[in-house]
C-alpha cells in the first residue's frame, strides 16, 4: 500500500538542471536544420540526418548501456551511482559540443553529425539515471508529474535554445542579412560544451543520492503486494514493452513536427505557409517548444503538496505564466509578438484536457493524444497563420506524455526498473526516424500533407492509453487509486 511521501526539494532542484539543457539543444537543432540545408544544399529529408544522429545516438547509447550491464553482471547504475552516471554523461555531452569547432572550421557536415551523436550519446546516460531519480524523490504516486515539472524546465531550455542561439547565428540579420555561415555555429557549442562541464562539476558535489531502492518503489505502488510480478527481464512486463513503441512514436512526433515546421513555414501564401524567411523562423520554433513549457507547467501543478483548491489554481495560472516567459523572452530579442497573442485561447483547451485526466496518467495520454490528432488534421486541412497555430498546438499535447508514458511503462518494475528505463531511452530514436520518414514523405507529396505521419504516432499513443491500465491492474496497480491516495 502507498505511503506518502515529501519530496525532497533541495535534491529535486538540482537534478533538473540537466533537464535544462537537454531542452536547450534538442530545440537549437531545429535551427541547425535549416541553416545546413541552405549552406550544404540539402534535400528536406537530407536536413533530418541532423535529428537522425541526435536522436539515434539515445538508442546507440542504450544498447551500450545494456550490454555493458550484461557484461559485468550488474546494472552500471548500480555499480557506479545515478549521480556518477549523470556527471559521465554531461562530460560525455561536453566532448560532442566542442567537436563542432574543428567541424565548424573544416566546413564538415559529417563531422557536425558526428558532434550532434556523441551529444546525444552522453544525454542518453544521463537520461537513464535522471528519469527514475526524478520520479522516486518523492511519493510514488505524484512521480509522473514531478517528471512533469522537470519537463517544464526541460522546456525553460527549449524556448530560450533557439533565440539564443539563431541570435548567434545570425547576428547580421539586423543589419539585413538572412545567411549564416557554417563558421558561426562555432561560439554558441564552445559555451554550451563549457557550461556541461561546470554543471558535471556542481552535481558532483551536490546532494542528490547516488543510489535509490527500486525494489521498495514497486511494493509501494501496489495496492496489492502479493500480485507483484518478479520477473528476471524487464522485457516480460507488457506495460515496458507496449511503453517502447510509445516512446518511440511520442519522441517521434513531437520532433518530426517541429523538424519539418519550418519548410512550412518557409512556402509561399498560394501553398499554405507563411513565406517567411530562414532568419525570422527562430520565434515559431520558440512557441512550439513553449508549447510544451506550458503544457508541463499546467501538469505540475499536481506534483506541489497543497490544497485541492491551491492545486487547481495553480493549473490554470501556471501554463500562463509559461505564455508570459516566452513572450517576455521574444519581446527581449525584439521580435513580433502580437500575433502570438490569440494563442492565449488555444492554451485554454490544453486546461481543460489536463483537469478531464485527473491526476491520471492513463487518462491525460488517451485525452491528450485525441487532441493531438485533432491538431494535425486541422493544420493540414486549412492554410496560412490558422494551419501554423494548429500545428504549434501539437507541442501544448505532446507536454505530459512523456512523464506519463515513461511512469506507465516503469511502474511495477522493481529491480528491473534501471533496464527499462534506458530500453525507454533507446527508443527516443524515433525522434530521428520519424522526422526522416515524414521528410522524406513531404519530399514526394508536399511538406502539408507529410504531417499525416504524426497522426498515426498519435493513434498508437491512444491504443497504449487504453491499454496500460488493464494491464497493470493484472500486477495489482490500480492507476485511480494511486492518485487517490496521493491527494490525501
Amino acid at each position: 500500500m502507498t505511503t506518502h511521501q515529501q519530496t525532497r526539494w533541495s535534491q529535486f532542484l538540482v537534478l533538473i538542471t540537466v533537464f535544462f539543457f537537454w531542452g536547450f539543444v534538442a530545440a537549437s537543432n531545429d535551427i541547425l536544420i535549416p541553416v545546413f540545408k541552405n549552406a550544404f544544399h540539402l534535400s528536406q529529408a537530407q536536413s533530418q540526418y541532423v535529428a537522425v544522429a541526435f536522436y539515434v545516438a539515445y538508442t546507440v547509447g542504450s544498447i551500450i548501456y545494456f550490454l555493458t550491464s550484461k557484461a559485468i553482471g550488474a546494472d552500471v547504475l548500480n555499480r557506479i551511482g545515478y549521480k556518477n552516471g549523470i556527471c559521465l554523461g554531461l562530460l560525455i555531452s561536453a566532448m560532442g559540443s566542442l567537436l563542432f569547432y574543428p567541424a565548424a572550421n573544416a566546413g564538415s557536415f559529417g563531422l557536425m553529425l558526428s558532434g550532434l551523436f556523441i551529444v546525444g550519446l552522453g544525454f542518453s546516460l544521463q537520461q537513464i539515471a535522471a528519469n527514475p531519480l526524478a520520479i522516486v524523490m518523492g511519493d510514488p504516486a505524484t512521480g509522473a508529474q514531478r517528471l512533469t515539472m522537470a519537463g517544464g524546465i526541460n522546456n525553460f531550455g527549449t524556448t530560450i535554445g533557439p533565440l539564443l542561439v539563431s541570435f548567434a547565428i545570425f547576428g547580421s540579420v539586423s543589419a539585413g542579412g538572412t545567411e549564416a555561415s557554417i563558421e558561426s555555429v562555432k561560439t554558441p557549442y564552445l559555451v554550451l560544451g563549457a557550461a556541461f562541464v561546470l554543471v558535471a562539476i556542481f552535481l558532483k558535489f551536490s546532494s542528490v543520492p547516488n543510489q535509490i531502492d527500486l525494489d521498495g518503489l514497486a511494493a509501494e505502488e501496489a495496492e496489492d503486494a502479493s500480485k507483484l510480478v518478479h520477473k528476471k527481464s524487464a522485457f516480460a512486463y507488457p506495460q515496458l514493452v507496449l511503453g517502447m513503441v510509445a516512446i518511440f512514436v511520442y519522441v517521434g512526433v513531437e520532433v518530426s513536427t517541429i523538424a519539418n515546421l519550418p519548410a512550412y513555414l518557409e512556402l509561399p501564401a498560394d501553398q499554405g505557409g507563411l513565406g517567411i524567411e530562414t532568419a525570422l523562423i527562430a520565434p515559431f520554433v520558440s512557441l512550439y517548444w513553449a508549447s510544451l513549457m506550458i503544457g508541463r507547467w499546467a501538469g505540475a501543478a499536481g506534483a506541489f503538496e497543497v490544497r485541492m483548491n491551491t492545486k487547481r489554481m495553480l493549473t490554470v495560472l501556471l501554463p500562463y505564466l509559461a505564455f508570459g516567459v516566452f513572450l517576455a523572452v521574444n519581446a527581449i530579442a525584439r521580435h513580433e509578438i502580437s500575433h502570438f497573442f490569440l494563442y492565449a485561447f488555444v492554451i485554454v483547451l490544453m486546461i481543460v484536457a489536463t483537469f478531464a485526466s485527473r491526476g491520471n496518467p492513463a487518462r491525460m495520454l488517451l485525452i491528450f493524444s485525441l487532441c493531438g490528432i485533432a491538431a494535425l488534421l486541422v493544420g493540414m486541412f486549412t492554410t496560412g497563420m490558422t494551419s501554423v497555430v494548429a500545428f504549434i498546438s501539437v507541442g501544448l499535447f505532446c507536454s505530459t506524455m512523456w512523464p506519463c508514458i515513461f511512469a506507465l511503462a516503469i511502474t511495477g518494475l522493481g529491480r528491473n526498473t534501471n533496464q527499462g528505463s534506458s530500453l525507454l531511452i533507446m527508443m527516443i530514436m524515433g525522434g530521428g526516424l520519424v522526422s526522416w520518414a515524414q521528410g522524406a514523405l513531404a519530399d514526394k507529396v508536399g511538406i502539408h500533407y507529410s504531417f499525416v505521419v504524426g497522426v498515426a504516432c498519435f493513434v498508437y499513443l491512444a491504443f497504449y492509453a487504453a491499454r496500460a491500465p488493464h494491464v497493470l491492474r493484472q500486477q495489482g496497480i490500480d492507476l485511480d487509486k494511486l492518485v487517490a491516495q496521493a491527494g490525501h
